[in-house]
């Protein structure tokens, strides 16, 4: 029997994909919410509150980017989850995608397993992190209950695979991490190809430390290490 739950609003056009998409979701035993234009699919995030979004780029009315940002811009959405899905196999457009603030990205032609993978990581990633209620490290302070996180007492908005990639790194203080291990325990899965993912993840984390982002290093060779000795 399925052990997934959650709701998970798919947007793209093209129905046959979209239907591939949600058979298998189904069978994985979420709830699925279909959608095949931006407008409508914006519309129905707002309504529905999905606990994922799947968005297609390229999509009639609006393209995926603007949905995206006004989903983003959103309080009901402002966290939401996204996962990326275009027939744009460039890195520049993965990229941008993953800059954007979105929490995956994949490109077509796809395997429904690998993309069922996918979304099983990303709701893993928003699940509440057992363990003690609060860490603190430094001038961090992270409530692993509801996922926020304080910096110097000031709250800083992250997304959940920011959170979770802070996560990791604070609870293994100046220690250097291989960047292996942290695709692995944050995105579920590692290979070459998305190792520029946790680079682009770890950019945008650092732009919201500010001051504190000299904390975050980079170990040439082996991954990232925060440095609160």
């Amino acid at each position: 029997m399925p052990e997934n739950s959650g709701k998970i609003l798919i947007v793209e056009d093209e129905r046959d994909v979209a239907d591939l998409i949600g058979f298998n979701l189904e069978r994985a035993g979420y709830e699925v919410i279909l959608a095949h234009d931006g407008l409508t699919g914006q519309d129905a995030a707002l309504r529905e509150r999905p606990d994922l979004v799947i968005l297609d780029l390229m999509l009639p009315g609006k393209d995926g980017y603007s949905v995206f940002k006004e989903l983003r811009r959103d309080s009901r959405t402002a966290h939401t989850p996204v996962l990326m899905l275009t027939a744009r196999a460039q890195t520049e457009d993965r990229i941008k995608g993953l800059e954007s603030g979105a929490d995956d990205y994949l490109t077509k032609p796809f395997s429904p397993k690998e993309l069922v993978l996918r979304v099983n990581a990303i709701m893993r990633r928003v699940e509440p992190v057992p363990g003690a209620v609060e860490v603190t490290v430094g001038p961090f302070r992270l409530d692993k209950n509801n996922m926020n996180f304080y910096l110097s007492d000031e709250r800083i908005d992250l997304t959940s695979t920011e959170f979770k990639l802070l996560l990791f790194l604070v609870e293994r203080p100046d220690t250097a991490l291989d960047r292996n291990d942290i695709l692995r325990t944050v995105w579920g899965y590692s290979d070459e190809v998305h190792s520029r993912t946790l680079d682009t993840h770890m950019k945008r984390l650092r732009n919201k430390l500010g001051e504190s982002s000299n904390l975050v290093e980079t170990v040439r060779g082996i991954g990232y290490r925060l440095n609160v000795s």
